[in-house]
C-alpha cells in the first residue's frame, strides 16, 4: 500500500456533503465528422523510456511538478500542447491564459482530447483529466477560470510538449 491509496481511502471516507464539491466537467464532445481518440493499451512502463524520469512520474505516477517550474507556464507564441507521452494534440494556445498559479492552464483542451475521474488525494473531490489515448495524468480542472465557460484546466508542463505554429505536429507514438 502507498501513500496515494492511503489518502484516497481516506478522501473516499471523508468525503462529507458538506465538502465543496469540485467540477465534475466532462470532456467536450468530439467534433463532428472528426474520428474518436482510440486509447491505447500499454501498461504504463511502456512509458518509461518514451520521456524523462521526471514526467513519467507525473504522467504515470500522478505526481505533481512544482509550481513555476515550468518554462511551458509563460509559453506565448502560437502553436499548439500535445501530450509529452504519445504526442496527442491536448490543447491550441489560443485558449492559455496565465492563472498566476504557476501551471500552463487553458480554457478548454481541444475536443475528445481528455478523460476524467474523480481524485480525493486532498480529501477534497477534485477532477482529475488525462489524455483520452496513453492515460497520461494532465492536471486538474477547476471552475474559477476566465468567462465564458469559467474553466481552469491546470496542467502539469512536465506533462506537455510544445509545438508552435507552423511546425508539423508530431506522429502519434504508441
Amino acid at each position: 500500500m502507498n501513500r496515494r491509496s492511503v489518502l484516497q481511502g481516506l478522501g473516499a471516507a471523508l468525503a462529507l456533503p458538506w465538502l465543496p464539491a469540485c467540477s465534475q466537467t466532462p470532456a467536450p464532445p468530439a467534433k463532428a465528422g472528426s474520428a474518436p481518440v482510440v486509447a491505447l493499451d500499454h501498461p504504463d512502463a511502456f512509458w518509461r523510456d518514451k520521456v524523462s524520469e521526471a514526467a513519467f512520474e507525473v504522467l504515470f505516477e500522478e505526481n505533481t511538478e512544482p509550481a513555476f517550474s515550468s518554462p511551458l507556464d509563460d509559453e506565448k507564441r502560437d502553436g499548439s500542447f500535445v501530450c509529452a507521452a504519445c504526442y496527442l494534440p491536448l490543447f491550441d494556445s489560443k485558449h492559455k491564459f496565465d492563472s498566476g498559479t504557476g501551471w500552463p492552464s487553458f480554457t478548454r483542451p481541444i475536443a475528445g482530447a481528455m478523460g476524467t475521474k474523480r481524485d480525493l488525494v486532498l480529501l477534497i473531490p477534485r477532477t482529475e483529466y488525462h489524455c483520452a489515448r496513453c492515460g497520461g495524468h494532465q492536471g486538474h480542472v477547476f471552475n474559477d477560470g476566465p468567462p465564458p465557460r469559467g474553466e481552469r484546466w491546470c496542467n502539469n508542463g512536465l506533462a506537455l510538449r510544445f509545438v508552435p505554429r507552423g511546425q508539423s505536429l508530431p506522429a502519434l507514438r504508441g
